[in-house]
């Protein structure tokens, strides 16, 4: 199985396995964090490179803490909006499921939900949405 993991933020294989179960034993994982800003203006007004070293800091620190745990993982920085993110990935990566990792309402990034709601609709395969909690 090829899982396509979306996180804004690091996330580990416990957190991974509580949103998919066994379908993580196996799986080939390409990990994309988007580079999301954290305001609107910090979106309009700021340097793209704060936003690109964040989701840099979190796709390795994901991928890291995924072959730590014995998953295959490799990872990459994402456009700001996410569901381009996503379909960038797609396009080099077949992915059998997506799992896309968020802030509950009032914390997300700017953007980061952009173009999500379509989820299976837009890319064909299932989508598993999961909270980040601390």
């Amino acid at each position: 199985m090829k899982l396509l993991v979306v996180t804004p933020e690091p996330v580990d294989a416990s957190f991974l396995r509580s949103a998919l179960g066994t379908e993580v034993e196996g799986a080939e994982v390409l990990v994309i964090s988007p580079a999301t800003n954290q305001s609107k203006l910090a979106f309009w007004v700021s340097d793209p490179d704060e936003a690109i070293d964040e989701a840099e800091t979190a796709q390795v620190d994901t991928v890291e803490r995924l072959e730590e745990a014995g998953i295959d993982a490799a990872g990459q920085v994402g456009e700001s909006e996410p569901a381009l993110a996503i379909d960038d990935a797609l396009a080099t990566f077949p992915a059998d499921r997506i799992v896309i990792f968020s802030h509950p309402e009032g914390e997300r990034d700017y953007r980061e939900d952009e173009g999500l709601a379509e989820g299976e609709a837009r890319w064909g395969i299932p989508v598993t949405h999961a909270l980040i909690s601390h």
